[in-house]
């Protein structure tokens, strides 16, 4: 019992820290060092922006436009109200992180739930970024076709062109400088353009788009999935896990809240942020779909590798592949901030703040993008690290944990609203994600016992 107060204790004294340190997460003593609306709108946009859209137009090739944008705005508005459910459960218990509002719903075994999701849900992300980034500028083989990167392109075959060089040097002279910033509201700039950078991809692919339009060489696109028996049908949920790992950012909503300078601010940031990203993930998936139809691969980016059709396409192809893989770049120091923290927290619960102490920081930094490099180079495709992460960790943060913590509703505040979209939530994400992950596991083991396949 004396063990565990100290633990408390030294634990209640880490969070003081971390909420009177001007370098830390928590800042709004003073109101000029807060951050502004704009600022937050971008890092929490940066936040959902991310892998996820280059493999939403391969979601609309399994769900069909009509049906996969119905999803997209359906997603957008689950969003929304989990993250307003769990913003609110947070004011009411005085807890400044998600975790800290997991642990006062279920004590620390819900504070672990959390921490584990989040580490295997951004660890995850960050892989794919990686990943895309390689299949952009060092190219990728899917189905015995080989698609050639923008280095490649240039420049041909060589070491330094390959996957494992090119990583390391975005490693090394990107990801690493920008990951040692302590306060994520340091990325502002960053986030702003890489918001820019996505619109566009945006903007050049409709170009694109409407030209071969207007010439007649786009066939028309499916609306409705193609389903022609029982495997097709099932088939449909394994865009589920995609289309949830698009929205989900409820890990650094907190951080964002506590650097704002108005925190009543906090409700407007998350529907302007979703109103902004659910914009670009249609005319993303709807252009991406529409350019590459039933060729579309299961990151569109790999697409632009082959003949446009158009004048001067293979300078268009080179500007979309590289201005999006300049966007990961940016993007990754935002997931990677709420990475580090829980992790910190998770190992040394304890301890004093991870940005009081140097060595510490450096080590943990150091360590976890070294492991998301090597992991980048072992996994092959952004599609099965999307499923497995997606249907898993994922959807516990981004629906399954706000759904249980007003379900629990330690304070008795939850409305007769709150829980019946607490369990609509719980059971869409649950039915849709243990069928997602059946049929990825059987198309595995199916494509295993037919190589040819």
């Amino acid at each position: 019992m004396v063990h565990q107060n100290i633990q408390n204790d030294s634990r209640r004294k880490k969070i003081l820290v971390e909420e009177q340190s001007p370098l830390l997460v928590n800042q709004k003593d003073v109101g000029s060092q807060g951050a502004s609306f704009s600022g937050s709108v971008f890092n929490l946009s940066t936040t959902i922006i991310g892998a996820g859209i280059m493999a939403l137009p391969a979601a609309m090739k399994v769900l069909g436009l009509g049906l996969g944008i119905i999803a997209i705005v359906f997603l957008a508005l689950l969003t929304e109200t989990s993250l307003e459910i769990l913003i609110r459960f947070s004011r009411i218990g005085k807890a400044g992180t998600y975790g800290e509002v997991m642990r006062y719903a279920f004590g620390s075994v819900g504070r672990w739930a959390f921490q584990i999701c989040v580490l295997l849900n951004n660890f995850g992300i960050l892989v794919v970024y990686m990943i895309i980034i390689g299949d952009v500028l060092s190219g990728t083989s899917s189905n015995g076709t080989h698609h050639s990167g923008v280095l490649e392109g240039w420049f041909g075959e060589y070491w330094w062109t390959g996957r494992t060089f090119i990583l390391l040097v975005a490693t090394v002279f990107v990801f690493a400088p920008l990951a040692f910033f302590k306060r994520i509201d340091s990325l502002k700039y960053t986030s702003a353009l890489a918001v820019a950078l996505a619109i566009v991809f945006i903007v050049i692919t409709a170009g694109i788009t409407f030209i071969k339009l207007f010439n007649g060489s786009i066939a028309r696109p499916r609306l409705l999935p193609n389903v022609t028996d029982f495997t097709s049908a099932w088939k449909l949920f394994t865009a589920t896990p995609v289309l949830v790992t698009a929205f989900v950012c409820h890990y650094n909503v907190h951080t964002i809240d506590n650097e704002l300078a108005d925190s009543s601010l906090i409700q407007k940031v998350v529907r302007a942020s979703l109103a902004l990203c659910s914009s670009i993930y249609i005319f993303t998936a709807l252009f991406g779909f529409l350019l590459f139809g039933e060729s579309t691969l299961d990151d569109v980016l790999a697409n632009f590798d082959t003949d446009l059709g158009i004048p001067y396409g293979s300078l268009f192809n080179d500007i979309v592949r590289i201005s999006y893989a300049l966007h990961l770049m940016l993007v990754y120091p935002v997931i990677f901030f709420s990475l580090r923290f829980n992790l910190d927290d998770l190992l040394f619960p304890s301890a004093r703040s991870m940005d009081l102490d140097n060595v510490r920081f450096v080590l943990i930094t150091t360590g976890l993008i070294s492991f998301i490099y090597v992991a980048a180079n072992f996994i092959p495709s952004i599609w099965d690290a999307f499923q497995f992460t997606g249907a898993t960790a994922t959807v516990c943060l981004g629906f399954i944990f706000p759904a249980v913590i007003a379900l629990r509703d330690p304070n008795g505040i939850a409305t007769k609203k709150d829980k019946v979209l607490s369990i609509v939530m719980i059971v869409l994400a649950v039915f849709s994600n243990v069928v997602a992950i059946y049929s990825n596991v059987n198309a595995i083991f199916s494509k295993n016992a037919d190589p040819h396949e």
